[in-house]
C-alpha cells in the first residue's frame, strides 16, 4: 500500500467521525418513529400552528435518533412534526446523509410533498441540523421549494462549508484523497468549503424570496467550522449565536440538536415569531 493511502485511511475516518450527528443504537426509520406522536400522518395543523414542521437530520444521522428531544418538544407545543431519512448509500444501512446532496434535496422535495398532501397545508416549515440545515437551501433555490416552504431553521448548518477544524486543509497533501472521498462519500465531499456543490448553491446570494431563514450557531462547534461560515446573508435572515443569548451555554455541534433547550426555544421562536419570547439561560426550564 502506498504511504499516503495509509495516512488517508485515518483521515477519512476522522472526516466521518467529525461529521457524525448521532450514532444510532439500531436502525430507525421515519415511518416507525417512537410513540411520541411525530410522523403522524393523520395530524392536522391547528390555527395556532398552521404549518407542519419537517425535521431534516444531519450527516450520519437518521430521522429518529437526531430528533429524540426536539420532535417531542415541538409536538408538545402543538405542531404536526415529521422527519425523513435521506442520502442513503448502498450497503450503508445505518448511516444517512452520505449521498450527493443535490440528490438528497430531491428526496426532501418528495417528502415535503407527501407531508403537505397528508396535512392539507399549503406550506411547511423546515428545521435541519448540520447538513440538514444547509441541504434544504438547494431544494428552495433549484427545486421549487420556495413556493412550499415558509421558513428554514438551521441548527449548526454548514451553509458556506466546513474545514472540519482545519482537517480538510490536509487533503492537498495527499494526491487523489479528495477524489476518493467524493467517490465513496459524496455527501461529505460536497460539504467541504469551496466544493463545486457549495459554489453553485451560494452563487447569486444565500437566500430566495419568500422564505424566512434562521441560523442558530454555537461558538464551540468543532464540525461546521469556522462557525461563522454557518451564517447567511440576505433579506429575512436572522443569525443567532447561542452564547449571545446565554454565555453559559457550552453546547457543541451535536448537543445543539440533541439536548440544548436554549436552542430549542430559539427554534420555537423562529417557527412562531409573532409569539416569540426572550431566550435566556432560564429557557432551559421552558
Amino acid at each position: 500500500m502506498l504511504p499516503w493511502k495509509r495516512v488517508l485511511r485515518p483521515l477519512t475516518a476522522l472526516l466521518l467521525t467529525a461529521a457524525v450527528a448521532v450514532v444510532p443504537a439500531a436502525a430507525a426509520h421515519a415511518d416507525t418513529a417512537p410513540s411520541s406522536g411525530w410522523n403522524d400522518y393523520s395530524c392536522k395543523p391547528s390555527a395556532a400552528h398552521p404549518r407542519p414542521v419537517v425535521l431534516v437530520h444531519g450527516t450520519l444521522g437518521n430521522s429518529v435518533d437526531n430528533w429524540l428531544s426536539l420532535a417531542p418538544y415541538l409536538k408538545h407545543r402543538g405542531y404536526c412534526v415529521f422527519s425523513l431519512d435521506y442520502g442513503q448509500l448502498p450497503g450503508v444501512p445505518l448511516f444517512h446523509g452520505l449521498g450527493p446532496i443535490d440528490k438528497s434535496a430531491e428526496q426532501l422535495a418528495a417528502y415535503v410533498d407527501k407531508v403537505l398532501a397528508a396535512t392539507g397545508a399549503p406550506e411547511a416549515d423546515l428545521v435541519g441540523h448540520s447538513q440538514g440545515g444547509m441541504m434544504p437551501r438547494y431544494y428552495l433555490k433549484f427545486l421549487g421549494g420556495a413556493a412550499k416552504v415558509n421558513a428554514l431553521v438551521g441548527l449548526a448548518p454548514d451553509n458556506h462549508g466546513t474545514d472540519l477544524s482545519g482537517l480538510t486543509n490536509l487533503l492537498p497533501y495527499f494526491p487523489g484523497a479528495a477524489d476518493l472521498i467524493k467517490s465513496n462519500t459524496p455527501g461529505l465531499a460536497d460539504q467541504i468549503a469551496g466544493s463545486a456543490f457549495l459554489t453553485k448553491l451560494n452563487a447569486g446570494g444565500d437566500t430566495v424570496p419568500g422564505v424566512r431563514y434562521t441560523v442558530i450557531a454555537t461558538k464551540y462547534d468543532e464540525v461546521a467550522t469556522p462557525w461563522r461560515n454557518q451564517y447567511l446573508s440576505g433579506p429575512d435572515v436572522r443569525n443567532v449565536l447561542l452564547q449571545d443569548l446565554c454565555p453559559l451555554d457550552l453546547s457543541e455541534h451535536v448537543a445543539i440538536a440533541l439536548v440544548d433547550r436554549i436552542a430549542f426555544h430559539e427554534v420555537a421562536n423562529a417557527l412562531d415569531p409573532a409569539h416569540a419570547t426572550a431566550t435566556t439561560c432560564a429557557s432551559v426550564f421552558n
